[in-house]
């Protein structure tokens, strides 16, 4: 079975560099040949094309992080559907009838981060108030895909900042920290896009962003270990250089499992 989504490859031909996108031929004759890696960097690819953009050129223009993958859910559906008929799978048995389409859904949900900005989800909850000392955010969720095989981490985020004049609300902490993890991920850079953001935002005299995660990549397949856990931490500003400053953040967060 092959469905035609006017997407072609040619086979990687060097390191990860990778699947090139042409207009022709059928995704069945994309996966054939290709490891479960190569797969993924064709979805990868197939999400962040232009062929599937709907922005504009000044739309577009705004956006500095990361690429708005804006793939129709009856796309992205024809391509799981194909990939399910390359691993044995019969797509009209009971199961399966409407997982490519449950499925198209949950990957724009788990992707919806690309859409949004900052500023945005922020909504205006920027206060002028006079702190000096540090403000801690503890165990916020996060949700989010490994980029290399689209499997989950999930875990905590800490952010802690040390104000200039400005604080923000205490809920768009954790939208902030959505909006980011909603896009296919890796830790390290996620907690740096955080920080950046906050940094952006507030202008603080310092921020910190640590993130602790547990990685079904590693659980689940691969080295199949389901006890690790990945520490990652950005540090800004006094939060930084600070001996003191760095040293009662980390203080603080101590306290908190204690209580």
């Amino acid at each position: 079975m092959s469905i035609n989504t006017g997407f072609s490859t040619e086979p990687p031909s060097g390191p990860d560099d990778q699947l090139v996108l042409k207009d022709d031929d059928s995704i069945g004759e994309i996966i054939n040949g290709h490891n479960l890696n190569d797969l993924g960097k064709f979805v990868l690819k197939l999400l962040t094309s232009p062929k599937f953009s709907q922005t504009t050129d000044t739309e577009s223009s705004q956006v500095v992080d990361d690429p708005i993958p804006q793939a129709l859910p009856n796309e992205i559906a024809a391509t799981i559907r194909t990939l399910l008929c390359q691993i044995g799978e019969d797509t009209n048995r009971e199961g399966l009838k409407q997982k490519p389409d449950r499925y198209a859904k949950a990957l724009q949900f788990f992707t919806k981060g690309y859409k949004e900005k900052a500023n945005e989800v922020v909504n205006g909850a920027i206060f002028n108030e006079e702190m000096e000392d540090t403000v801690i955010v503890s165990d916020i969720d996060v949700f989010s895909l490994c980029e290399h095989h689209m499997l989950p981490f999930f875990g905590k985020v800490h952010i802690g900042y040390i104000p200039n004049g400005r604080v923000l609300g205490l809920s768009k902490f954790a939208r902030i920290v959505e909006m980011f993890a909603r896009r296919l991920q890796v830790q390290e850079r996620l907690t740096t896009q955080i920080a950046d953001a906050i940094e952006e935002l507030l202008e603080p005299l310092g921020v910190a962003v640590i993130i602790e995660c547990k990685h079904m990549c590693m659980m689940m397949r691969g080295v199949e270990n389901t006890e690790s856990m990945t520490l990652t931490q950005c540090m800004r500003g006094v939060l930084k250089d600070g001996v003191k400053e760095r040293r009662n953040f980390h203080a603080l967060l101590k306290l908190r499992k204690r209580s």
